[in-house]
């Protein structure tokens, strides 16, 4: 499948904000808001629809108006990307009412991450490039706290290249102060400087290959429905998982991996990527690493794959933005982990 490749985000361009599953701008309105100011300060314009700020209750009773605003979305020519607000957990039941011809005809930036991956691998699968990044409530509006994050936005999403070496932020966080307290807003947890590098744990080769993945948990949703992808469909991809806030334990993971696994997916992909596990302590952290590695290299037997853990994507801040759809190079020799195309077009 050749992946279609949305246009770059032109400064003054307008971001549509939708609310795919929790609604979380109604409920923390101080939390929603510093993330669009943020936007704005960035030089992008905003577009809000019927269910952007609605109640969780009537979001949650009403998947179809959500996915009617999703359709809205991508349709709405004076928008040129569509951010999430926040996730949550029922993006899912959005699917049935989406309609995959809208999508298709009209690509756009489309980024979010956690719950949003059902949406992100739906329009990817469809043949669009999509980005699991930052959303509105947890990413953006705590970023004025991350100045290289805000250049890696531009960088992803504003600009063009031709290859994209990702690097490690010398900090990361988990999380946020208790957003019900409006003093928080804007706030981060406490900078964490220990056990940064990503972790190599196997493979000795350069490896290509598009990526697609997300919450490991979100994609569980997806399994054994017509919306997983088919076989053929993981031929040559580069995984890319991450875990949620919810902080699933490091045999709950194994689990997850060991479907892969009798799928066969893992015979069929080059390269596999973990994000940093949130809320995680050092003894976790490898903990999960050991169980990563045996299950693909010793209960599978593929000890060729490249893998490399800990990187920085996924529930702690900042965020690396990993396009879906987009070819990326491992390189185990060097231990470089770089996009070999724009996401974007000009």
């Amino acid at each position: 499948m050749k992946f279609i490749k949305p246009k770059k985000l032109q400064k003054g361009g307008t971001i549509g904000i939708i609310s795919p599953s929790w609604g979380g701008p109604n409920f923390f309105p101080h939390i929603y808001d510093e993330g669009i100011l943020v936007l704005k300060e960035m030089g992008f314009q905003i577009k809000e629809y019927p269910t952007t700020r609605a109640d969780p209750e009537y979001l949650y009773n009403n998947p179809e108006l959500r996915a009617k605003d999703v359709n809205e979305a991508f349709q709405d020519e004076e928008v040129s990307a569509i951010f999430a607000s926040i996730g949550g957990d029922d993006s899912i039941r959005l699917l049935p009412f989406i309609d995959e011809e809208v999508i298709k005809s009209n690509p756009k930036i489309v980024m979010g991450y956690s719950d949003t991956a059902i949406l992100l691998t739906f329009a990817n699968q469809l043949g669009l490039v999509t980005f699991n990044g930052p959303s509105i409530m947890a990413g953006f509006s705590q970023m004025r706290n991350f100045p290289n994050a805000i250049k890696h936005v531009r960088d992803m999403i504003s600009s063009t290249f031709e290859t994209y070496e990702y690097q490690p932020y010398n900090e990361y966080v988990d999380g946020y102060p208790d957003w019900e307290n409006k003093e928080n807003t804007g706030k981060i947890n406490e900078k964490q400087t220990e056990y940064l590098q990503w972790n190599w744990l196997q493979g000795t080769s350069k490896v290509v290959g598009e990526l697609f993945g997300g919450c490991i948990e979100v994609l569980e949703f997806m399994k054994g429905t017509n919306y997983w992808p088919e076989k053929e469909f993981w031929d040559g991809k580069i995984l890319f998982f991450e875990t949620s806030e919810e902080k699933p334990s490091p045999v709950n993971v194994k689990y997850m991996l060991r479907n892969y696994g009798i799928q066969g997916i893992f015979e069929e992909v080059k390269g596999i990527l973990f994000g940093r596990a949130r809320d995680y302590t050092v003894d976790e952290k490898k903990k999960l690493d050991g169980i990563i590695l045996n299950v693909v290299k010793n209960e599978f037997g593929n000890s060729d794959i490249p893998i490399v853990t800990n990187m920085d994507f996924g529930h702690t801040d900042p965020q690396l933005i990993m396009p879906l759809g987009c070819k990326l190079e491992i390189d185990c020799e060097r231990k470089k982990v770089a996009l070999t195309e724009s996401p974007v077009k000009d």
